[in-house]
């Protein structure tokens, strides 16, 4: 079965623009684009939590100890 994943070739290593393949070794067989077209993409932003909900958390106890007591 194939899968597609993107990366940049950059002197021999492979930087993956999303998530790596979950495999160890594999058998690839590799497309070069062309070299205008091989500019890095920029990375994705992290998620971020909306502002409506600044501020709104509350914190449950001690921060270091645990809410409920250990079993």
């Amino acid at each position: 079965m194939l899968q597609s994943y993107e990366a940049f070739y950059d002197h021999g290593a492979m930087k993956w623009l999303g998530d790596k393949p979950p495999v160890k070794q594999a058998y690839v067989i590799v497309t070069i684009l062309a070299e205008k077209e091989a500019t890095v993409m920029p990375l994705q932003k992290k998620h971020q939590p909306s502002p409506l909900i600044a501020g709104k958390g509350k914190i449950l106890g001690d921060i270091i100890s645990p809410v409920s007591p250990a079993e």
